[in-house]
């Protein structure tokens, strides 16, 4: 058993062969997952019911699990932010620069080959995706 906050297996499994670079996509409940992220990403379904996971559940988490360098949000296409992002910059840590693009070019992002995980939630607001690169472990001080 894990004594961490992220348990889920399949995660951890998709975390521990990322790397530097890599890209994790927490998908909301009306994102096309599946013809519109790297088709060869790992997928991992938490969309249990509507509602549930949500995606600030899932950023909540992962920010403890990994280095995140930066992070892309799909925006409306008059470039407004869903109130979601508001939220994603309170999560991140300080500083995390944040890339906005709208739909298509999101969507475009998330199917770069550097996507090595897709997590669908059943978040329901709309625009709640969020496309996080990895950082790196710097080694400790000498």
């Amino acid at each position: 058993m894990l004594k961490y906050t992220l348990l889920h297996p399949e995660i951890l499994e998709a975390l521990g062969g990322a790397g530097h670079g890599s890209k994790i996509l927490i998908a909301d409940g009306n994102y096309p997952f599946n013809t519109r992220a790297n088709p060869a990403a790992k997928r991992v379904y938490l969309n249990l019911a509507p509602g549930l996971v949500n995606t600030t559940d899932v950023l909540r988490v992962l920010v403890n699990a990994i280095p995140i360098e930066s992070a892309d949000v799909m925006v409306r296409e008059d470039g407004s932010e869903a109130p979601v992002v508001a939220e994603y910059r309170s999560l991140l840590p300080p500083g995390t620069p944040i890339h906005k693009h709208t739909r298509f070019a999101f969507y475009d992002a998330c199917r770069d080959s550097d996507t090595v995980l897709v997590i669908a939630t059943g978040e329901q607001r709309v625009y709640a995706n969020i496309l996080l690169s990895i950082g790196v472990v710097l080694p400790p001080s000498e």
